[in-house]
């Protein structure tokens, strides 16, 4: 005698009386969407825990990054330096070539503002004088008076008496922080000798680590990372060095004073996309204004517009080529997310992160066959097709 079963009521899910599948009660759409959603959770999760590792060991990270940095730019001198000499001399040579290139930078840059800071001072004052009586001169829809400047030069000295301790102990941070950068620069010296001399062994112990079966993938991703990061950083620094160049002719033109340290300051805010190199040279505009006038402030901004032109149309495409692919859209979102999460640091490495995991993922996917560009009319759904099919399809 059988004795008759009863469904088994679950939420969203009922269970056949004969058999062991379960029927979905659920809407297929809301089905995919959940699905899609949690997804998305273990993903954000997953790049949450990396955030806060990396922000618990920044200045390791830190250090690394510009390990990497330093190895894609001397890599190629070392490997041609090794067809005629042993790996580890062509390392040091590398190495001590570009400390002395940093420190000659440096050293100019200090014994230029050093030379004309006596001349440069007079300048600023009477260009500061001149900019007063400009604005007092009514020539602006609004007027600026000596009573007014007066009022906030003593409300700066007084805020600057109210927060004394406070900027103490700021200035004390930033010894602390001065320590810490020459520990982070030592630390990616170190690491870089060791990418530079024995970076394939260390990449092949890496890889031993992994299961076999893994090895393939792993190595071919690297590769494609590496040569996109590399990419980026040596075309970067091709593009800086052009940009500063040029700043430096242009303001050598005008004859705006300190054109070299503010050339100097330009090349390196050309490694932050899009807004370092424009705002180093609003900075030169600024000590155009003060200086020489107005006029020669304006030269200096058109300046700035042409070689923003040139770069981003000239150098861009020439330079870096189809190995940093990101449209100028999402370099800009890419920069402000960067900048909002972690400052300066964030709008440096951001792009170029973002650049190297495009690039494996686009290298590493399995693109879909395209969609039509629906001007065939046969591929149009239609009405009846509506009805045969139970409702419009999309067909990839």
């Amino acid at each position: 005698m059988s004795i008759p079963t009863t469904p088994h009521k679950v939420a969203g899910v009922r269970r056949s009386s004969t058999t062991n599948d379960v029927e979905q009660t659920a809407p297929l759409w809301l089905r995919q969407t959940a699905g899609v959603a949690w997804r998305l959770i273990v993903v954000v999760a997953a790049l949450a825990l990396v955030f806060i590792a990396v922000s618990k060991v920044l200045l390791l990270f830190v250090a690394v990054f510009l390990a990497l940095v330093f190895t894609a730019v001397l890599r190629p001198f070392v490997a041609w330096q090794s067809k005629l000499l042993p790996r580890g001399l062509a390392t040091a040579i590398a190495l001590l070539c570009g400390i002395l290139v940093v420190t000659g930078l440096l050293t100019f840059v200090v014994y230029s503002i050093a030379n004309q800071w006596t001349a440069l001072s007079v300048q600023f004052t009477d260009g500061l004088q001149r900019i007063v009586t400009w604005l007092e001169s009514g020539n602006l829809p609004f007027t600026v008076t000596n009573q007014q400047i007066a009022v906030w030069i003593s409300s700066a000295e007084s805020w600057l008496q109210d927060n004394a301790g406070q900027l103490a102990g700021q200035v004390a941070a930033g010894v602390s922080s001065a320590v810490e950068v020459f520990t982070c620069l030592a630390l990616a010296i170190f690491c870089t000798v060791f990418f530079l001399a024995r970076g394939s062994q260390i990449w092949t112990w890496f890889l031993n680590q992994l299961p076999a079966r893994g090895r393939g993938n792993v190595d071919e991703a690297a590769g494609i990372g590496w040569y996109t990061f590399s990419g980026y950083t040596r075309g970067t620094m091709l593009i800086a060095a052009t940009d500063s160049i040029l700043a430096f002719i242009a303001l050598e033109i005008i004859r705006v004073p300190l054109a070299a340290p503010l050339a100097v300051l330009v090349f390196i805010g050309a490694f932050i996309p899009l807004i370092g190199a424009p705002l180093a040279m609003v900075i030169a505009m600024v000590v155009a204004l003060a200086t020489l006038g107005p006029v020669q402030a304006a030269v200096v901004g058109l300046c700035i517009a042409g070689i923003g032109q040139f770069e981003g149309h000239i150098l861009q495409p020439m330079v870096m080529g189809k190995q940093v692919s990101l449209h100028p859209v999402v370099v800009a979102l890419t920069v402000t997310a960067g900048t909002l999460t972690a400052g300066i640091l964030g709008a440096v490495i951001s792009v170029p992160l973002v650049a190297v995991a495009w690039a494996i993922f686009s290298k590493m996917r399995t693109m879909d066959p395209p969609l039509d560009d629906g001007d065939d009319e046969a591929d149009v759904v239609g009405p009846d097709d509506e009805t045969a099919h139970g409702g419009v399809t999309a067909q990839a």
